[in-house]
């Protein structure tokens, strides 16, 4: 007979509780390509804006932030390397969007916005080297608790 009480193991997760970690692994995922909605179109409105006439470049900076929470967020939320694409196929298609005219002749970002362009790829460029760092870092160690 030992003094010291018995090591059991924990049992495994029950069926609800792999229901729950799915609903908010989705729930996670809505709310990134929710996030990459509303900042695609948070930068798309400051890509013109001015200060004494002349353009700032608030959203590239906006976009760079943005991209990284976001990237951050999904992967985080999700579970998965490939989360990035979450928030970042919204983006994509936002900014290809601002950037093709309309039959009216509109047209949200344009060749000669320095600032639009410059958001494009920045933000571009910040989600390619946030997949590339998920696809390169390496997998997580299973924890011993």
């Amino acid at each position: 007979m030992s003094a010291a009480p018995e090591e059991t193991a924990a049992p495994p997760p029950g069926r609800s509780r792999r229901l729950l970690d799915l609903a908010l692994r989705v729930a996670g995922g809505l709310i990134a390509v929710l996030g990459g909605t509303l900042t695609a179109v948070l930068e798309l409105l400051l890509a013109t804006l001015r200060v004494g006439g002349q353009l700032i470049g608030v959203s590239v900076l906006v976009a760079i932030g943005a991209n990284i929470a976001l990237s951050w967020f999904a992967h985080e939320a999700v579970g998965r390397r490939w989360a990035v694409a979450l928030p970042a196929t919204p983006w994509f298609v936002l900014m290809a969007v601002a950037a093709v005219r309309t039959a009216e002749g509109d047209l949200l970002v344009s060749g000669d916005n320095w600032v639009g362009l410059a958001m494009i790829v920045a933000g571009a460029m910040t989600f390619a080297v946030m997949g590339f760092r998920q696809i390169l870092a390496p997998p997580p160690v299973p924890s011993g608790d």
